[in-house]
């Protein structure tokens, strides 16, 4: 066997893409609940495209999480609507938080 590094695989599982992600997985399986990340059900288990999500990191905006709340689209994917935040509040970790 060579002393090559293992070959990066384009499609992870659950425990690679929160490695990838620098974060627990804990933390990404929040985040997957909560948002809208690039991924697949495949059986009873998730893949992830590493391009996919590292363009999704890339595409995100530290604004897009402090702005304003606003009224949420239907999505095509039948997944429920999230409550509208009341004026004035911002997400924090999952936290609505009322700013005075």
């Amino acid at each position: 066997m060579s002393d090559t590094p293992e070959m990066q695989r384009d499609v992870l599982n659950i425990d690679q893409a929160a490695e990838l992600l620098g974060v627990s997985v804990k933390t990404f399986n929040k985040v997957l609940h909560s948002e809208s990340l690039p991924g697949r059900k495949i059986g009873r288990e998730w893949k992830f495209s590493r391009q996919a999500l590292i363009d999704w990191i890339g595409a995100g905006r530290s604004d897009d999480f402090y702005r304003e709340p606003r009224e949420i689209e239907p999505q095509a994917n039948g997944r429920p609507l999230a409550p509208s935040e009341p004026p004035g509040a911002r997400r924090t970790s999952g936290w609505r938080v009322k700013n005075d």
